[in-house]
């Protein structure tokens, strides 16, 4: 989720967007009356320190201080300009609560999936849409000549032919997991785990091989749930040390009691960002985990512990949640595949928030095929979602050669190259760029110079509107609230003094900026950017123990991703290689509403152009052979 304190500064003297009628009142004009090709970008830095150690503490306690609180929040407001946009502008639309999605046309060259089979039968069907077995081209990992990471048709291909059991991988996945505890620097990226539950889950599967009889390719697949998603028997905490005090866990996430059919292994609740309310991942609470890449580096949040234990080859696949970036952020710093689906493609019920409005629970894997065999397994929308959103059917890309070739020939990319240079390291932008070279030489596929205005206003929105959710949803443990770790309490207390009216305005940005958008995918199929702006940055020593605040790195790792979780867009982040320390960076592929088909093709192609370019990570773990 967004850390809130993102904001970026918004250029009062943008009259191709605001009529100023007096000194302290600014009038939007019409969305459709705003001149597109007068809009220039112009970068803004958020306006507030970084602080830990005791600092952070001093600044925590005085911002809860009567008097002096309201006067600091007063202050970094109006820095960051919340007053002018959401106080002193007249926005014209009317408010949108959650995305409204026009009427497209649907997705070309795809298969169509039956939403309302059982999972099973569903994955089962992708398989016809994949590569055969055997043939898929990976990245090795150098003289060993092994593939860069075990695919799930790997773990099944061993379990199929007798090569091992899942039994036997689970010995050696308790065994890694147990050594975590004993190593200095510590890698905490479980927070409930048990033995004797993995043991008992892999024997069931083993049976189930012995008989000829596995459930689904997902048999025998080892799989972390992140923490905010109910899975049995284990409590839910959300990264907090007490909300399964006040919340009961009595069954499965719809998600989880899904993949459990298809027969998955769930080693426990991963670690994440207290709350989701973090980009870094950091939690004093249970440790902050490390980034496989560079044990000194965070992951990225906050699904932080999802996104480590796949990269370092523990689990071929895990499951996150997204409500500002949380699956795509950790994945591009520990280079691998995240997808965030449309809002309303996946049911949220049994996750914390299942009642908002700009998160959705999303797959997250080694490679792009085995994030469509968890997508395909997982999907279906919740009843409310079914009828209010009215999704069309869930429609599955060919990965066989020939016919994505096809498909992709005809592909407009749209680029906003002021926004797509906007990173810390021209290693980002270069890389991200040379992928863009690439797909138009192999595949002919054409990039689009776009512009998407008002992009420093979405994030006040979005800002806005996921803090005002999670807040609604906090209000009945409000007691609790001061046992939150300390840059969380910031948080909250920002979203203390959203108001109603606050939010209404931020509503109707959403619409203003749904428009935006859906006219620019009248032009590309598919909107590229860096999925962040920093790769993983190094944890420093005073946040270990209380965590830290850092808006500005904040702003980095969120600088791209909002859109898709504002507006309820796929998107979806995919290695393309490494920058001069060695660490991961990410493409972001955006796509049309209900489009998951179109970008998982997309990053399918450019996963397998950027497969020499994958490095294995310095902490991994082969728990397969």
């Amino acid at each position: 989720m967004s850390n809130a304190f993102q904001i970026v500064l918004i250029n009062a003297s943008r009259r191709k967007f605001l009529s100023t009628t007096n000194m302290h009142r600014h009038i939007m004009l019409p969305v459709e009356e705003v001149d597109i090709s007068a809009v220039r970008y112009r970068p803004q830095p958020v306006k507030a320190p970084r602080l830990a150690g005791f600092m952070l503490k001093l600044f925590v306690w005085l911002l809860e201080t009567p008097v002096i609180g309201p006067l600091i929040i007063y202050t970094v407001k109006q820095q960051n300009r919340f007053k002018q946009m959401l106080h002193d502008t007249v926005i014209p639309e009317k408010p949108m609560f959650k995305p409204e999605f026009p009427s497209q046309d649907p997705e070309t060259g795809v298969g169509v999936l039956d939403q309302e089979a059982v999972p099973s039968a569903r994955v089962q069907s992708v398989l016809e849409y994949l590569v055969p077995y055997g043939t898929t081209c990976q990245s090795t990992n150098g003289a060993q000549n092994m593939p860069l990471y075990w695919t799930i048709r790997d773990y099944a291909h061993a379990y199929r032919s007798g090569s091992v059991t899942p039994s036997i991988v689970a010995e050696r996945v308790i065994l890694v997991i147990e050594e975590w505890n004993k190593k200095h620097p510590s890698m905490p990226w479980l927070v409930s785990f048990s033995a004797e539950e993995v043991r008992r889950q892999s024997a069931a599967s083993t049976q189930r091989f012995e008989e000829g009889k596995p459930l689904s390719i997902l048999d025998g697949i080892f799989m972390p749930i992140k923490d905010d998603i109910d899975c049995l028997p284990y409590p839910t905490k959300d990264g907090t040390t007490w909300l399964h005090e006040v919340r009961a866990v009595n069954q499965d996430a719809v998600s989880v009691a899904k993949l459990r059919g298809c027969g998955v292994i769930f080693i426990g609740k991963a670690n994440m960002h207290e709350l989701g309310l973090g980009t870094s991942g950091s939690n004093p609470n249970y440790g902050t985990p490390r980034n496989p890449h560079s044990i000194d580096r965070y992951t990225g949040g906050s699904s932080s512990g999802p996104a480590a234990i796949v990269a370092s080859g523990l689990c071929p696949a895990a499951i996150g949640t997204d409500g500002g970036g949380s699956v795509r952020i950790p994945s591009s710093l520990c280079g691998i595949v995240g997808l965030k689906t449309t809002y309303g493609r996946t049911d949220m019920t049994g996750s914390v928030c299942d009642c908002g409005t700009v998160e959705v629970i999303g797959p997250i894997a080694a490679t792009v095929e085995d994030v469509l065999l968890l997508y395909s397994a997982i999907l279906g929308p919740s009843a409310a979602d079914r009828d209010s959103l009215k999704p069309p059917a869930p429609c599955v890309p060919s990965l066989l050669p020939n016919d994505r070739s096809h498909a992709l020939r005809s592909l407009r990319l749209g680029k906003y190259s002021e926004w797509f240079n906007d990173v810390y390291s021209d290693d980002i932008s270069r890389t991200c760029e040379n992928v863009l070279n690439l797909l138009s030489d192999t595949y002919g596929c054409t990039t689009t110079e776009i512009v998407l205005p008002e992009l420093h206003e979405m994030q006040i929105s979005h800002s806005v509107s996921i803090g005002s959710e999670q807040l609604c949803s906090l209000n009945p443990d409000s007691r609790k609230l001061s046992q939150l770790t300390l840059d969380i309490r910031i948080n909250v207390a920002l979203f203390r003094t959203f108001s109603a009216t606050d939010y209404i305005a931020a509503q109707r940005l959403r619409r203003r900026l749904m428009h935006y958008h859906m006219e620019a995918f009248k032009r590309v199929d598919v909107i590229v950017t860096p999925t962040t702006g920093v790769t993983a940055p190094v944890i420093p020593t005073d946040a270990l123990r209380s965590g830290e605040s850092n808006l500005k790195l904040t702003g980095e790792l969120m600088r791209f991703v909002v859109a898709a979780n504002l507006l309820g867009l796929p998107a979806i982040s995919v290695p393309v290689g490494h920058d001069r320390q060695g660490l991961p960076i990410g493409l972001q592929l955006i796509g049309r509403p209900w489009e998951e088909a179109t970008i998982i093709r997309l990053a399918s192609a450019v996963e397998e152009l950027c497969a020499s370019s994958r490095n294995r990570p310095s902490t991994f773990f082969d728990v397969l052979h």
